[in-house]
């Protein structure tokens, strides 16, 4: 298995923060938005919130986030 890797990440609150991750298991690449939180040791240790899924899924995702992303265009030029 090869080692995860953080395409993205951003702060959610002062000890929160989402990162996007790419990871293999089992020869199959996945595809990780999660929640992670900082211990009391100072380290980052991901939650259950979130959500993978195999990279079979990309076009989905992309199709959805484009939808949303033209849903909140529409809804901030409405006020």
């Amino acid at each position: 298995m090869s080692e995860d890797r953080v395409l993205h990440s951003f702060k959610k609150t002062a000890t929160e923060e989402v990162r996007a991750i790419v990871r293999e298991y089992k020869g199959r690449l996945y595809f990780d938005l999660r929640v992670y939180y900082m211990n009391n040791e100072g380290e980052w240790k991901p939650t259950r919130k979130g959500i993978a899924l195999s990279s079979d899924f990309l076009p989905e995702i992309k199709q959805c986030l484009e939808k949303f992303e033209t849903e909140i265009k529409q809804k901030e030029e409405q006020t």
